[in-house]
């Protein structure tokens, strides 16, 4: 039998959360959960702590901590869907990070606003063992035991549609209260290490988007296409340069702020803004630039993806894609899982390798010609948005959004933090150009 608590569980919107508010019940299945959790914990750097005050895990006083506060929801979560078990006993408060002493930003200073858990590194402990934290029988069992993504995900021109408006278009006073001056959600690019500097995310972003452009040649005159705009930061930076921008989104939310901010840059005359999918767009461009949208398409619509961009771009163009990529053995493992992350966060979502992204570019005609990977970059842009948004706790809550959403973007934060400290995944600026005489 598995330790309890006599702590009340929490009161959840059942609408609103229905697979937390409906913690399963499922004796044989909790109780082979807590079984391999213990097993998997016993050699891991980490503690583990229950409220009987037993502590789990081969760390030592000052290893990183997770706190079981119900390990009997925890188990039952688990033992029913996995990971996403995991994720959602999070969300409803079954376990926490433990609390740090301290928390320490790179100049030495005690870390303003920084997050006072080891929620990531705790995380990072389970990244570092994912392809052996489960026993190789069980693994072998892995396609039969896990749910598939339901197939009203699949990133069709309207499924895309539903899939980015579930994410993007949340709130843009939500995402205003932890990016950066710039709306710039995806990494940044700092000076030296990243784990040392104390340059702001403003100017490290405004380097990424520089590097972006000048990788696929934009300057005065450039026709560029950009597909995913964002909040616009990248279409600003490249009309400021004197090209002519034609940027496109799914998102409505980040259309019109978008506009706006285009707008007061004093540039709307050389950016045309336009709500549609890349399958619809057409012409052909001296550029192509993409940042973190590859992640939005789906294994099964790359081909089309790299078919668009080939087509859109001129025998003689440059295309600039960033992304996130992941080894390619665990790209395959992991393609057909349902995860927490497109349960909650990214519905429709697929990360690439770069051998997937080489092959899906070559079928398309197109050939890789420069690539930079800085992981690094990214965990550390990660933990200054948790940062952030933990800081502003209060004024997440004044825009209607609960506890339960709270901690789900903590720990999807966390986590993403913890896949690129641990190596799980990368970021990558990628240089195409079109095979053939140019």
């Amino acid at each position: 039998m598995y330790a309890t608590t006599s702590e009340v569980e929490p009161a959840v919107d059942a609408d609103r959360w229905p697979d937390i508010a409906n913690r399963p019940h499922r004796r044989l299945r909790a109780s082979v959960a807590e079984r391999l959790t213990r097993r998997a914990v016993s050699a891991l750097p980490l503690r583990v702590t229950l409220p009987d005050g037993t502590v789990m895990g081969a760390g030592g006083p000052g290893a990183p901590t997770m706190n079981l506060v119900r390990p009997d929801a925890f188990y039952d979560r688990v033992g029913a869907t996995g990971l996403i078990g995991f994720g959602e006993a999070f969300m409803a408060g079954d376990w926490q990070a433990g609390v740090r002493r301290r928390s320490v930003d790179p100049d030495g200073s005690i870390g303003v606003g920084a997050p006072a858990d080891d929620l990531a590194a705790v995380l990072t402990v389970f990244a570092e063992q994912m392809a052996t934290l489960i026993p190789p029988w069980l693994q072998r069992l892995r396609q039969a035991a896990l749910l598939r993504a339901p197939s009203a995900q699949d990133n069709t021109v309207h499924g895309a549609r539903t899939n980015v408006s579930h994410h993007y278009d949340l709130s843009n006073d939500l995402f205003q209260l932890f990016l950066d001056p710039t709306l710039t959600y995806s990494s940044a690019l700092l000076a030296g290490d990243p784990n040392a500097t104390t340059e702001s995310l403003e100017l490290a972003q405004h380097r990424k988007i520089d590097r972006l452009l000048d990788c696929a040649q934009v300057g005065d005159g450039t026709r560029v296409l950009e597909i995913g705009t964002g909040w616009g930061e990248l279409a600003i930076r490249a009309a400021s340069r004197g090209a002519r921008v034609t940027t496109i989104t799914l998102s409505k939310e980040q259309a019109e702020l978008a506009e706006k901010r285009i707008a007061e840059a004093g540039l709307s005359e050389l950016v045309d803004v336009r709500l549609c999918d890349y399958r619809e767009i057409d012409g052909q461009y001296d550029a192509v630039v993409s940042v973190e949208m590859i992640e939005a398409v789906g294994a099964n619509h790359w081909p089309a993806y790299f078919s668009t961009l080939k087509a859109r771009v001129s025998p003689t163009g440059r295309i600039a894609l960033q992304a996130i990529t992941m080894p390619h053995d665990r790209m395959i493992a992991s393609m057909h899982t349902y995860t927490w992350i497109l349960k909650y966060i990214f519905p429709g979502g697929q990360i690439a390798s770069v051998q997937a992204i080489r092959e899906q570019a070559a079928a398309a005609g197109l050939r890789m010609s420069d690539n930079l990977g800085f992981g690094a970059h990214y965990a550390e842009t990660l933990r200054r948005w948790r940062s952030t948004f933990e800081a502003n706790s209060a004024e997440v809550d004044e825009l209607g959004f609960d506890p339960v959403f709270r901690r789900m973007w903590s720990l999807y934060l966390g986590y993403s933090e913890a896949g690129f400290r641990s190596g799980y995944l990368d970021v990558n600026q990628f240089t195409l150009i079109p095979e053939g005489p140019r």
